[in-house]
């Protein structure tokens, strides 16, 4: 379980990473290159080298912290993530997410965050599906530290939805994205009617670029958690799922940071390739991250 719990949090990071230089660029599947790449000349992203993260990895390991160092609760959560966007670190960070500092800082009160449904709530599923061996435990505190930034019901969903994906791919469950998708239509059924077309429309054979039109890459969970079911049922070898993923253009980042997190979490770190292992920003604080959560994890199970 270890590496599994090394290959979600690093996946993750991976996925970030190669999704980066191509975050809110047009679809890129004809003339695809593997591996890192440093962003275009006025990119947002454009000060950050090949093999760094953005703001949907910091997000993920700000909250892995406090969970490994026993002292997350959302109102922690929530200071620590106004302090960064504060200080202009988070890189190229969601709307949403601003927002929702913005006005908290302004407001001077702790809230809830804005009615949103774009997809940055939805690292915060990683670090609690990795943190809770309950997964209905795990759903119901990941969708109390989404709700500091995302109050919408479909935000909610999607990150329920996706901590049952990994919960599933961790302890190897038959069909983990068929039960991912049960989650979704009893949490959200917007979400689930648009995350079943997407497995329906893989299955059906459709090409990729076709669908990542019918679909869209968009940053809104109705669009992004899609896609990412899509190629996660298209493509089982890990550098083609990474490659496509982080080439589909819009919201890719979070799109790729989806794929490498189920990656990791259904197939363990030896899944991953050497070579993005070797070239990514903070791998071993990342892995020493994965063994304190897998700590934590274990202490809950009696293990």
């Amino acid at each position: 379980m270890l590496e599994k719990f090394k290959g979600c949090l690093l996946g993750a990071a991976i996925g970030d990473a190669l999704g980066m230089p191509n975050e809110s660029a047009a679809p890129n599947l004809s003339k695809m290159r593997y591996g890192y790449r440093r962003p275009y000349k006025g990119h947002p992203n454009d000060n950050l080298h090949p093999g760094q993260y953005t703001d949907d990895t910091q997000l993920m390991l700000l909250l892995g912290t406090l969970l490994a160092d026993g002292r997350y609760n959302e109102e922690r959560y929530a200071t620590a993530l106004r302090a960064l966007c504060a200080r202009g670190a988070l890189r190229f960070p969601d709307g949403s997410v601003t927002s929702a500092c913005e006005r908290a800082v302004k407001e001077s009160v702790p809230q809830k965050g804005v009615k949103s449904t774009t997809s940055g709530c939805l690292p915060v599923s990683i670090s609690f599906a990795l943190t809770f061996p309950d997964m209905n435990e795990g759903c119901e505190r990941a969708v109390r530290a989404c709700n500091v930034t995302h109050s919408h019901p479909a935000a909610h969903a999607a990150v329920s939805t996706f901590v049952t994906l990994l919960y599933h791919a961790l302890h190897e469950s038959p069909a983990p994205v068929e039960r991912a998708l049960e989650k979704a239509q009893a949490e959200d059924e917007a979400l689930g009617a648009k995350l079943r077309n997407a497995v329906i429309l893989e299955k059906d054979g459709m090409e990729t670029e076709t669908a990542l039109l019918k679909i869209g890459n968009d940053v809104s969970v109705f669009q992004t958690l899609p896609i990412a079911f899509f190629l996660i049922n298209r493509y089982h070898h890990p550098p083609d799922l990474l490659t496509v993923a982080a080439n589909t253009g819009g919201n890719t980042d979070t799109i790729c940071l989806l794929c490498g997190a189920y990656i990791g979490a259904s197939k363990g770190m030896g899944a991953l390739p050497a070579d993005l292992l070797e070239t990514l920003e903070d791998r071993q604080r990342i892995e020493l991250l994965a063994q304190r959560l897998h700590t934590v994890y274990s202490r809950k199970t009696g293990q």
